[in-house]
């Protein structure tokens, strides 16, 4: 097992692996910008370096920085977290390079799934349904014209090297189709350095549902069930729950077969995570894979106890899965809540807290890196805790989760409590009737 792990990232996730090395016997590094040098995973960690000025590209993402953190501090193995350097297939060659673990996939693994148009003929090849689209980068608006012709409106264009819906653009009526490609095709240079787009069919009134999956360095791979991240804003998670309201037992029997077998194709190692969109007759289709712990990953662990960056570590280490399939034991909601303005069109609201009330009770989790007095950066995302809650219906967690948010008090800043409120009390989303399209008709009052 390692002896001294550093944590490549910040915040929250940062504070979560630390819990889990702590428990581990694992010493801990914690890296920091000189805007977090008082955050709480500074704090908690065995050790912490200063990598750099506020700016990602300086500090977080500033792989030689990281580099020699990770030398002067002896760590013998580096966890990315999410985000950042998480699915950057380089940073996961240099660590190896230096003799240090990354804890995640192998870098072929990582460039595999990182690239859309590969991951997706991966997935064809290893009999995953995908959403019908090009064979290929789109070459020419003409060439765009004519697909769309053939596949029948509405159609959406995607960035092959995107995500957070940048380089996306949906095109409901011919004569958009010329402006979106060119739109699409900026916008994924100017995120991505890469303007290479492809065309799929869209699917209407659709799910967004995931699977969690596990393998280890022997061939064996496992699914750990589903999250429902239907409710979103422009194309952002907003809240994640399991089991999917959505779901029945044959259908997620069908989807964790075809997670395994997505994961198996590139004899994955690690946990990660199969996105599926699942139209409103439950077709489903693979979306992308992400090859790293996700931000909703303790949804997962409360649903079937499990705790999933220890099952991270411990693959890294070279230590086998059980190989066990799971299936919910409880139901677990949680919502994001960030330091965003959500009567003013979710403007990032950074800043100082001046008072801070954490829920608590009985199916409460809170996983946050704020405190009363802590100063929120400009410079990062703007979330600031997950709450979750956990019963043994539905109903109940919804009904705790109404509660937790009545008690989750944070002054000094905008945040999201307002509209995680709202949607509680919503009708049709207690009643499971929603799909990815839900928030674009939601008023807040």
């Amino acid at each position: 097992m390692f002896k001294k792990i550093l944590i490549a990232n910040r915040g929250e996730i940062a504070l979560r692996i630390i819990r889990t090395c702590k428990e581990m016997g694992i010493k801990t590094v914690a890296v920091y910008s000189t805007a977090d040098k008082d955050s709480l995973h500074v704090k908690f960690a065995d050790e912490a370096v200063c990598i750099g000025k506020p700016q990602s590209s300086e500090s977080y993402l500033n792989i030689p920085h990281l580099m020699a953190a990770a030398e002067i501090t002896n760590a013998d193995a580096i966890h990315p977290g999410y985000g950042f350097l998480a699915e950057n297939a380089r940073f996961a060659e240099i660590c190896g390079e230096h003799g240090i673990k990354f804890i995640g996939p192998t870098p072929e693994m990582i460039r595999k799934m990182g690239d859309k148009m590969t991951a997706k003929e991966t997935m064809i090849a290893a009999g995953v349904p995908v959403i019908p689209g090009s064979e290929g980068l789109l070459q020419s608006v003409e060439e765009a014209k004519k697909l769309a012709k053939q596949m029948g409106l509405p159609v959406i264009l995607k960035a092959t090297a995107g995500g957070g819906g940048k380089g996306m653009r949906v095109v409901w009526k011919d004569e958009e189709l010329e402006n979106a490609y060119n739109m699409a095709k900026n916008e994924a240079r100017a995120a991505f350095n890469n303007d290479g787009i492809y065309m799929e069919k869209f699917v209407e009134e659709p799910r967004h549902i995931e699977i969690q999956v596990a393998g280890d360095q022997y061939g064996k791979v496992c699914h750990l069930s589903e999250r429902d991240c239907s409710i979103q804003r422009r194309h952002q998670k907003l809240v994640e729950e399991s089991p999917s309201p959505f779901m029945t037992p044959e259908l997620r029997e069908k989807m964790g077969e075809a997670a395994i077998k997505a994961a198996s194709a590139i004899n994955y190692e690690s946990v990660g995570t199969i996105e599926f969109l699942v139209d409103k007759h439950r077709n489903f289709y693979f979306m992308e894979m992400n090859t790293r712990i996700q931000v909703e990953h303790g949804v997962t662990e409360e649903v079937i106890n499990f705790d999933l960056i220890k099952e991270q570590i411990k693959i890294a280490a070279g230590i086998p899965i059980s190989g066990k399939n799971y299936t919910p034991e409880m139901h677990v909601i949680e919502c994001r809540i960030n330091a965003e303005d959500p009567y003013n069109d979710f403007r990032p609201s950074p800043g100082k807290i001046t008072t801070l009330h954490i829920p608590g009770g009985h199916g409460v989790r809170v996983d946050s890196h704020i405190y009363a007095g802590y100063v929120i950066p400009p410079y990062y995302d703007s979330m600031v805790a997950k709450l979750i809650t956990i019963a043994q219906t539905r109903e109940e967690a919804i009904n705790t989760m109404e509660r937790a948010l009545s008690e989750f008090v944070i002054e000094g800043v905008k945040t999201t409590i307002p509209f995680h409120q709202q949607l509680m009390r919503d009708e049709n989303f207690r009643k499971g009737n929603f799909t990815t399209k839900f928030t674009e008709t939601f008023k807040l009052v």
